[in-house]
């Protein structure tokens, strides 16, 4: 796959393309991608998918938190693993977002990119203010050339399976699910940074984190195994995600992890962090003891998920 920045100079042999924002690249997004790779076979054209940087939403809302499952490097890394000829890169601008949906196709599918057939996502609209639909996409797709055919929506056990699902399970903490429709363990990574140092006098020392990446989505609050990447080295892991409340010594919700069998200074070095199985909610002990018998029993837990799964 060629990741392509500029469409000024980009030049094809005519696509299939359809647009998105693919976040995740998940299960419903791949089955998108097949039904591209179907079309190039059949009509002898080159594939390719059309994505945003940044969030459309933090350009028409600057206030706006998005939560991602992916950066954009991510994203492409995913992608590129993917039957796929190009991914097309396209700044996202308050002029793009004033197109409507017949000048998007017109300015940008038609004359930059040489569009001969749009698939359009089940449940994807377009154009200023998204007024516009499947019906009205079709009318200017054969006033300017472009075959416009509507997508097969991706379900799995009742499901429709979309980014936003999939950040509703992360959310609530249901790991399992989020990976199985992801298709891939969920990861993030953070770099290391000064902590309170509580982990140290509980025996249970951690490794605090600042993710790398602002709008990543975090999962729920409460204790998780994972494996962590340090360098060149995986290795198992304890990760907590909350305010502490037993101590309570802040408001603001902390991500950290005790590393197993791992000594070093980690402060400054970023980590990945590979989620497995979320092992219990957070809880507010009545005492530090009490909280430390827990941490055992939790390691304990962690350490036998992690036996039974492969990195």
């Amino acid at each position: 796959m060629q990741l392509i920045k500029d469409i000024g100079k980009f030049e094809n042999k005519g696509l299939a393309l359809t647009i998105g924002f693919f976040d995740g690249v998940h299960a419903g997004h791949r089955f998108l991608i097949r039904q591209i790779g179907e079309i190039t076979e059949k009509e002898g054209l080159q594939s390719a998918i059309l994505t945003f940087t940044p969030h459309p939403r933090l350009v028409l809302n600057e206030e706006y938190k998005p939560r991602l499952l992916n950066s954009f490097s991510e994203k492409v890394d995913l992608l590129g693993k993917l039957p796929l000829d190009y991914c097309i890169q396209l700044n996202f601008t308050h002029k793009l977002a004033n197109y409507s949906a017949y000048e998007f196709m017109q300015e940008i599918l038609q004359k930059k990119l040489n569009v001969k057939h749009l698939l359009i996502g089940y449940d994807h609209r377009f154009g200023k203010n998204r007024k516009e639909g499947f019906d009205d996409y079709c009318q200017y797709g054969a006033e300017l050339g472009i075959k416009v055919s509507h997508a097969q929506s991706y379900e799995e056990n009742g499901f429709k399976i979309s980014s936003s699902f999939i950040r509703r399970l992360l959310i609530s903490g249901d790991i399992k699910s989020a990976n199985h429709y992801l298709g891939y363990p969920f990861t993030f990574k953070g770099v290391v940074v000064e902590g309170f140092k509580l982990g140290r006098k509980l025996g249970f020392p951690t490794a605090n984190l600042r993710l790398s990446f602002e709008y990543k989505c975090v999962p729920d609050v409460g204790v998780y195994a994972v494996w962590v990447g340090v360098e060149k080295k995986t290795y198992g892991g304890m990760l907590y995600i909350g305010n502490r409340p037993t101590v309570a010594n802040g408001e603001e919700p902390s991500i950290e992890v005790n590393i197993f069998d791992f000594e070093g200074d980690l402060y400054g070095k970023e980590l990945t962090i590979t989620f497995v199985e979320k092992i219990r909610n957070q809880q507010k002990f009545q005492n530090v003891e009490l909280l430390k018998e827990q941490l055992k029993r939790d390691k304990e837990v962690v350490k036998k998920i992690l036996e039974q799964t492969q990195n």
